[in-house]
């Protein structure tokens, strides 16, 4: 047993890194998955079973982590959220290959619900609302802290907490819609990212002085 924790130990070494911090938002899967469970609350869920619309939900998860893993490292799945990092001197690609890496992402991700049909057949109203769910990025840059809680790798610091907390933005009102990439400063300064076309923002998180950022539409 002993021999196991020392192991276990040496595995999760703390560590201060800098890096881009990205999360894939899927917007309407809370809603979706609700709408799901009620209405197949006496069916699908007999004896155990589970919704069909659930595979879907597995699939958009594992597509987005296949496009943008590598380069970027999996920290965790959160929800309806996808938590990737990078160190500095990593294979992120810079500029516009960035961009296009999300945008790749996205396409994938649309990919996936226009096939949804292969998944299942139900055409209730819940389950067709799976047409309605879109996808969001966040793109941070900072120094982070990787530590063992819990017996899992968690990243730490006061970048990743504005990294999530930047999920909520004004972002979907300056693009006329919810597929987007939304850039701190940091990250365009990092990776060299061109912002033409971009629309500049400020956003205001309390305990944090008013940090500037850049939405690119995904549409």
């Amino acid at each position: 047993m002993a021999a196991e924790e020392t192991t276990l130990a040496s595995t999760f070494q703390t560590k201060s890194a800098q890096g881009p911090l990205l999360l894939a938002d899927i917007s309407g899967y809370t809603a979706f998955l609700q709408a799901v469970t009620e209405a197949h609350r006496d069916d699908a869920f007999a004896d155990g079973a589970v919704p069909e619309a659930y595979r879907l939900m597995s699939s958009l998860l594992d597509g987005i982590v296949a496009c943008i893993v590598p380069p970027f490292t999996l920290s965790k799945l959160e929800g309806d959220a996808v938590f990737v990092f990078a160190d500095v001197g990593s294979d992120v690609p810079s500029g516009e290959a960035l961009l296009d890496t999300i945008r790749s992402c996205y396409a994938d991700f649309h990919s996936r619900l226009t096939d949804v049909g292969e998944l299942w057949s139900c055409s209730c109203t819940a389950c067709a609302r799976a047409t309605t769910l879109d996808l969001k990025f966040v793109l941070h840059a900072g120094r982070f802290v990787l530590q063992q809680i819990a017996g899992s790798r968690e990243l730490t610091g006061p970048d990743v907490v504005m990294a999530h907390r930047l999920l909520k933005n004004s972002a979907a009102e300056q693009v006329g819609h919810g597929a987007y990439a939304l850039l701190s400063d940091a990250a365009v300064s990092e990776f060299s990212v061109p912002i033409t076309g971009a629309f500049p923002m400020t956003e205001t998180y309390e305990h944090y002085s008013p940090i500037s950022a850049f939405a690119f539409a995904l549409r």
